[in-house]
C-alpha cells in the first residue's frame, strides 16, 4: 500500500487550539490509538506549573500532535519547493512519526522527572527521556504489533531506525567526517534538522511549545513560525545539505530565542513553580521505596526502577500524585505531607534570587558553603528554629538562548534572494545594533523549608551578604540592602 492509498484506513481530523484542523495520516493515527502513546494525555506539558498558571495544564499528547503536524509541513514545504531533493512518501511518514513519538518517554510531570526525580533516586544513571522514547517507540511497534501495518506503508527496519535516529537527534553529524547514521543516506542530512535540531535548536518541537505553552500560560507570543516555513529551502555546503532560511527573517529567528528565554524566566523557572516542583520531587523520592508498579512477566517496579521496563513505564504517569496523596499506607504519611502542604498552599519560602553575570559561574561547592552559612546565620540569631543544610535548597539555572553561552544563530545558515543556492553566515551586528551581546546567565534561587519569618530574615541577611561578597546583584525585592553593609570581613 502506498503512502496515499487509504484501503480500509482511514484518517482523522484534530481540532487543535494552536494550528486548527489537523489532518493526521491513517498510519499516525494507529499510532495515537496505543496505549502507549494516549498514556501523554496524563503527563502535564509543564509539570507543576499549573499550580501557579491555572491555565497550564495542557498535556504532552496535544504538543505531540502538533509536533507531528508542524514536521510534516515543513517536509512537504522542502519537498514541494524543491524536487531535486527527492523527497519521497517514506522520508514525509518517518519525519511525522519522529515528530509524533519524540516524547513517549516523559514520565509523571515531564522535565521534574528526568531532571530532578532520576538523578536523585539512580544517581549512577545517565539517562534522558529521549532514551525512553525510543524504546517507547519499539515497545509500541511490538506490542501493537505494529510492524506488519508500517510494512504495508512501505517502512521497513531502515526507516525504523531513521525514526530513533530523527527522536534522538543528530548531534554529531558535522563535527565528524563519516557519516555516522544508518536510517538515511548523507544525501538525505537536512532531514535529521527538522524535528530535534541540535545545531542550531531550531526545530519543529520548539516551535510548537512556543506556541502552545504561550497560549496556555496567557503570556503573548510575538514569534510566528508560518513566517519561518515560507523562507526556508536546503543548500549545499561542504557536500552537505543543510536547512537554510532566507537572510530577511534573521531578526525573527533572534525573536524565536528572546521568547524561549522570556518563557523560561517567567513561567518554567518562575520561583513559586520551582518550589513545588521541589515539594513534589521530595514527596515522590520518600514514596518511591513504597509503590510498586507490574510490568513485564508481573516483576514489580519502582517509580524510579520503571524506566528499565516498558509495560511498568506505560502506566506511570502524573497520576502517581493522587496514588501518594489519597494512600492509606502508613509508609507513605511524610509524602503525603508534602503534598498536602502544596494543596494547602503551605509552600516553602523563597529566600531570594539573583544571577550571576556571563563568565562568572558558581560552582558546587560554592553552593554547600552557602547551606553552611545559611545554617549559622538562622542558629546565630537565636530565632529558635533549629535548622540543617538541607532544610535550603539553592538551585542554579542556567538561563540562556539554548546553546550555553554561545549565540545560536551563529550556526545558522542563511540565503538571499539574488542567489538562494549560496549559504552564508549573518553577524549579530549585521541584523541591529539592539539585540543582546550576551546570550547566558545563572539564575540562583533559595529556598527555606522553614516558614517562620525570623527563619527568613536571617536566611536573607545571610544570602544577601554572600551576594556581596560575590559580587552578585542583591536578592529581588530587596534591592532597598545596602550591598556594602552586606560585605563580609576580609579574613572570612
Amino acid at each position: 500500500m502506498s503512502f496515499n492509498q487509504q484501503s480500509n484506513a482511514e484518517g482523522k481530523v484534530f481540532n487543535d487550539p494552536i494550528h486548527g484542523h489537523i489532518e493526521m495520516h491513517p498510519l499516525l493515527v494507529r499510532i495515537i490509538d496505543t496505549p502507549q502513546f494516549q498514556r501523554l494525555h496524563f503527563i502535564k506539558q509543564l509539570g507543576g506549573a499549573h499550580f501557579v498558571y491555572p491555565g497550564a495544564s495542557h498535556n504532552r499528547f496535544e504538543h505531540s500532535i502538533g509536533v507531528a503536524h508542524l514536521a510534516g509541513e515543513l517536509v512537504k514545504v522542502l519537498a514541494e519547493r524543491q524536487k531535486e531533493l527527492e523527497i519521497n512518501d517514506q522520508d514525509i511518514l518517518c519525519v511525522q512519526i519522529a515528530g509524533l513519538c519524540h516524547d513517549l518517554g516523559h514520565g509523571p510531570f515531564s522535565h521534574l522527572f528526568d531532571q530532578e526525580f532520576i538523578p536523585q533516586t539512580r544517581k549512577s544513571l545517565p539517562w534522558e527521556h529521549e532514551d525512553a522514547s525510543i524504546e517507547m517507540f519499539e515497545d509500541l511497534i511490538f506490542s501493537n504489533d505494529l510492524a506488519g501495518v508500517l510494512k504495508s506503508y512501505d517502512l521497513g527496519s531502515k526507516d525504523v531506525k531513521f525514526i530513533k535516529e530523527l527522536i534522538r537527534g543528530a548531534e554529531e553529524k558535522k563535527k565528524s567526517p563519516q557519516w555516522l547514521y544508518k536510517g538515511r543516506s548523507k544525501e538525505k542530512n537536512f532531514l535529521y534538522e527538522i524535528v530535534a535540531n541540535k545545531q542550531t535548536e531550531i526545530d519543529v518541537d520548539k516551535w510548537d511549545y512556543l506556541a502552545r505553552d504561550s497560549y496556555h500560560l496567557g503570556i503573548k507570543n510575538n514569534f510566528d513560525y508560518q513566517r519561518i516555513l515560507k523562507y526556508v529551502r536546503v543548500c549545499e555546503v561542504n557536500n552537505m545539505k543543510i536547512i537554510c532560511i532566507r537572510d530577511k527573517v534573521a531578526g525573527d529567528l533572534y525573536n524565536m530565542f528572546y521568547t524561549r528565554n522570556a518563557l523560561h524566566r517567567r513561567a518554567y523557572q518562575h520561583k513559586v513553580v520551582n518550589i513545588i516542583e521541589s515539594m513534589i520531587t521530595e514527596a515522590m523520592v520518600l514514596a518511591d521505596p513504597h509503590i510498586l508498579i507490574s510490568g513485564t512477566r508481573g516483576e514489580q517496579y519502582r517509580m524510579s526502577t520503571a524506566i528499565d521496563d516498558m509495560e511498568a513505564y506505560t502506566k506511570l504517569t502524573d497520576s502517581i500524585f493522587e496514588q501518594i496523596l489519597n494512600s492509606s499506607n502508613p509508609e507513605l504519611e511524610e509524602a503525603q505531607t508534602i503534598l498536602n502542604n502544596i494543596i494547602n498552599r503551605k509552600l516553602y519560602k523563597c529566600i531570594g534570587q539573583t544571577q550571576a553575570e556571563e563568565g562568572k559561574t558558581i560552582e558546587q561547592e560554592e553552593i554547600a558553603n552557602l547551606k553552611a552559612k545559611l545554617v549559622e546565620a538562622v542558629l546565630s540569631e537565636q530565632v529558635g528554629a533549629q535548622v540543617e543544610a538541607k532544610d535550603f535548597i539553592v538551585n542554579v539555572i542556567p538561563m540562556n538562548y539554548g546553546m550555553q553561552e554561545k549565540n545560536p544563530i551563529n550556526n545558522v545558515l542563511f540565503y538571499c534572494k539574488n542567489d538562494p543556492d549560496k549559504a552564508f553566515n549573518i553577524s549579530r551586528a549585521q541584523v541591529s545594533q539592539n539585540l543582546p551581546e550576551r546570550f547566558s546567565e545563572q539564575l540562583i534561587q533559595v529556598f527555606c523549608k522553614k516558614t517562620d519569618e525570623e527563619c527568613e530574615d536571617a536566611a536573607l541577611n545571610c544570602f544577601a551578604r554572600w551576594c556581596g561578597t560575590k559580587e552578585l546583584p542583591m536578592p529581588w525585592d530587596h534591592d532597598d540592602i545596602d550591598p556594602a553593609s552586606m560585605l563580609e570581613p576580609a579574613q572570612e
